[in-house]
């Protein structure tokens, strides 16, 4: 005798009362293991199946290394300009707007003071999210003034870097940041104060010819694509077949170009701990 029955009539249910699975409540790692987007967040978007680190921006950073997610906001309502008159298929100023809208920033990075374990600590952090992380002339300054600011309290400087390079729709303007940051990182190590460089996925172009390698430690995620020209354009350059593994963060540090490589519930601890030990400060548990 069978337990269930099953009707003839098929499924009644009319087509636009059908509802698809909600967007945004699962998560597909590249190598596809599937994981719900509210563990993901728990696990600060660190897939628990590969060790995956998705892509964050300053928001999950501020929140990871601020205590209690508490911090002062640095030169807020900074924004570009046009100056440069710059054509495209899309004007400049249209492009910021547009840009500003979708992720609710003003440019490409974020920078704040605030305590981490207890210490004072400055966050400066890039989100690619906006127009690819692209280094822009508010970038550069926010990054200065950020520096400044860290001189003139004697706090440590952390530069978390995503970014796809120069923002092309700034020409020289763009390219001058990365004289004016690394000039502003010379006063900083002067000062003797630390500069701690967290390379993440990507770091490219013209800010890892600046300021993503100039640390007095540089360090980076997982897996985290790192260099100045892209593998593609790296190998139609060549003309040859690249390494495995190729300018991801672990060949940089297997070939001298950074100094560790931690995972991103562990970035908090250990780069106080360095900070505690440049400064001679008691080793926290």
């Amino acid at each position: 005798m069978a337990w269930f029955k099953r009707k003839d009539k098929g499924i009644q249910t009319p087509t636009e009362e059908k509802k698809d699975t909600p967007k945004g409540l699962w998560y597909k790692t590249p190598s596809g293991k599937i994981i719900d987007t509210d563990e993901l967040k728990k696990n600060l978007y660190v897939s628990p199946e590969d060790g995956y680190h998705v892509r964050i921006g300053s928001k999950e950073y501020f929140e990871i290394f601020f205590d209690d997610n508490k911090f002062k906001e640095l030169d807020p309502k900074l924004s570009a300009k046009d100056p440069l008159k710059f054509e495209d298929t899309k004007k400049y100023p249209e492009k910021l707007k547009a840009a500003q809208k979708k992720t609710g920033l003003k440019d490409a990075v974020r920078t704040a003071v605030g305590k981490s374990m207890g210490k004072d600590l400055v966050v400066a952090s890039m989100d690619f999210a906006f127009i690819g992380g692209s280094m822009g002339s508010v970038v550069g300054e926010k990054i200065a003034r950020a520096i400044d600011y860290s001189i003139k309290n004697n706090i440590p400087f952390l530069m978390i870097s995503k970014s796809g390079g120069a923002r092309m729709q700034e020409a020289s303007l763009s390219l001058m940041q990365l004289a004016k940051t690394s000039a502003k990182l010379a006063q900083l190590a002067d000062a003797k104060i630390p500069y701690i460089s967290l390379c993440t996925d990507p770091t490219t172009g013209g800010t890892t010819a600046s300021f993503a390698m100039l640390g007095d430690i540089n360090i980076a995620e997982p897996n985290a694509l790192i260099g100045f020209a892209g593998p593609r354009i790296v190998k139609d350059t060549t003309g040859k077949d690249l390494p495995e593994g190729f300018q991801r963060s672990e060949f940089l540090l297997e070939h001298g170009f950074l100094d560790a490589i931690f995972e991103r519930k562990d970035l908090k601890k250990q780069i106080n701990l360095y900070i505690d030990l440049t400064q001679n400060q008691p080793v926290r548990a």
